[in-house]
């Protein structure tokens, strides 16, 4: 078929224009990156559900992840969906991309998706000798893993647990931790063995009347999801999802997730929060709460696994009444040993919070709030000098 082009300059100047601008916009969208605030929000359910899952902290994570992609814009990720840069080693079976890295050429590890990455570092950390002696520490001691990450030759780079330390301190990751850190499952690495994606997301369906069988994904919320809190089911669920959407997805009437969750009308969450499935119980499984900077009753109702009415009743408050952080709530009905209600105490404890910032000891907490370290450690039961960034010290009384 013979081309013919049209005599007009103008018109063929049009059309090479258009093009030039069209391979702009093209090249320039090709090339947009994403940003770390955008990474963790993609991601951070993910980690909250490995750590519930084989208790690796959110919060590590997350720093890995943010690192190891170049927050979620390294080539390694995009050609292999690999966020943790995991290589083949002789024990992968699956597929596997080449990619340089410490030498030409080398293999790592091909997921089919994220959620395929995070549950195999999750495996690899849980399954590997090298990293037992990890899950001893305190889940929510991100230093401790930071720098026993590079102990165990996680990475070369001799920056590598600094570089997570900040990354978690910038990004405060640490809240992430916080939401699953009552739920870290708790077993002997020793005796654990890999838990494969395929044979944990997938089940076996026979056909009627025939022995063949077929695999079939889970599109819903796995069992793992749902966790316990005072005896009461419950999802963690993000600011934004529909009351609605998640009413169907648990086959529960919406009346009664709003019952349950002491909502008053459908919406969206406001707030990343615990949504329950079934009744809270009538009293929290310990006797006082010390409430939090800037928590409400509900957060602590929900929290808790509480009904907000009983709390209202335990505390002698009014609906709508304001706490203070510092102060002692209960959960349970008044005793003979709890002879003080907790509004009096509300009343009568004034006590001043403070989330510990990054590189802050006690000497220089105390030099800014005029106290002495002595009364520190006395108000907060400190055994020693160490803290913790966003550890809460009561700095006043």
């Amino acid at each position: 078929m013979i081309q013919t082009i049209n005599p007009n300059p103008r018109y063929n100047m049009k059309k090479v224009f258009g093009f030039i601008v069209s391979l702009y916009f093209f090249s320039s969208a090709f090339s947009q990156k994403i940003t770390a605030e955008q990474y963790i929000k993609t991601y951070k359910e993910n980690a909250i559900r490995e750590m519930k899952r084989m208790g690796v902290p959110a919060a590590i994570t997350l720093a890995q992840g943010l690192l190891e992609t170049e927050n979620g814009n390294s080539d390694l990720l995009k050609k292999s969906n690999n966020h943790f840069g995991i290589k083949c080693k002789s024990s992968w079976t699956a597929e596997g991309v080449s990619h340089d890295d410490d030498a030409i050429g080398e293999c790592f590890r091909t997921y089919k998706d994220a959620e395929g990455s995070y549950r195999d570092h999750s495996n690899y950390l849980r399954g590997n000798d090298r990293y037992a002696f990890l899950f001893k520490l305190d889940p929510k001691d991100y230093k401790g893993w930071a720098y026993g990450l590079k102990k165990a030759g996680y990475a070369t780079n001799p920056r590598y647990p600094d570089i997570l330390i900040k990354n978690i301190e910038e990004n405060n990751l640490q809240q992430y931790t916080m939401v699953a850190v009552n739920d870290v499952p708790f077993f002997d690495a020793s005796k654990y063995q890999s838990d494969p994606e395929e044979k944990a997301f997938t089940e076996i369906v026979k056909s009627k009347g025939s022995a063949n069988t077929q695999p079939v994904k889970f599109v819903s919320n796995t069992p793992e999801e749902k966790i316990d809190i005072n005896g009461s089911k419950a999802i963690y669920e993000t600011k934004g999802r529909s009351l609605l959407a998640i009413a169907i997805e648990n086959n529960i009437n919406l009346n009664k997730l709003l019952e349950y969750n002491d909502l008053q009308k459908d919406g969206l969450l406001e707030d990343d929060q615990f949504i329950f499935l079934e009744k809270k119980q009538k009293e929290g499984d310990k006797d006082i709460y010390i409430v939090q900077n800037n928590e409400s009753l509900y957060d602590i109702a929900q929290k808790n696994g509480i009904r907000l009415q009983n709390l209202y009743v335990y505390n002698e408050l009014k609906e709508g009444e304001k706490i203070v952080a510092g102060s002692k709530l209960k959960l349970k009905s008044a005793t003979k040993e709890q002879t003080v209600p907790v509004k009096q105490t509300l009343e009568i404890t004034k006590v001043k919070i403070y989330a510990v910032q990054p590189k802050e000891g006690l000497y220089t907490i105390s030099k800014k709030y005029g106290v002495t370290v002595a009364q520190l450690k006395e108000w907060n039961n400190l055994t020693d000098d160490n803290l913790k960034v966003g550890q809460q010290l009561i700095v006043s009384k």
